[in-house]
């Protein structure tokens, strides 16, 4: 989902999870980075029943660390950059990015499906 810059991270979590409800029923667990946490950990638990773990950076750890799980983020990003239309923000509309962003996905998967 993606959402006018002007809109808090947590709060634009709170859209997406309310997006995911009846979509997945085998869905637990959502992995998140500290910037989700707090209140919106306990909104998840009590009205959807999910966990919202929260993946935190280790407290002894210096410089750069791969965090479990947000790799798979990072790298789904990086994906992005290699499409033009993503690589900056060009769209005046969140529903114009979001459509690009499905378009880039589609064609990821197709080639992944049936390599050239």
């Amino acid at each position: 989902m993606v959402h006018a810059a002007d809109i808090q991270d947590r709060d634009g979590a709170k859209l997406v999870v309310e997006r995911l409800l009846g979509r997945f029923p085998r869905l637990k667990l959502i992995w998140a980075d500290a910037a989700y946490g707090g209140e919106l950990v306990e909104w998840v638990k009590k009205l959807f029943g999910w966990v919202l773990e929260i993946v935190k950076r280790p407290k002894e750890q210096e410089g750069f660390v791969v965090l479990p799980r947000r790799w798979v983020v990072e790298r789904t990003l990086g994906w992005f950059g290699r499409y033009r239309r993503l690589s900056k923000d060009y769209e005046e509309r969140p529903a114009s990015g979001e459509a690009i962003i499905l378009i880039a996905m589609i064609n990821l998967m197709v080639h992944r499906l049936e390599p050239e």
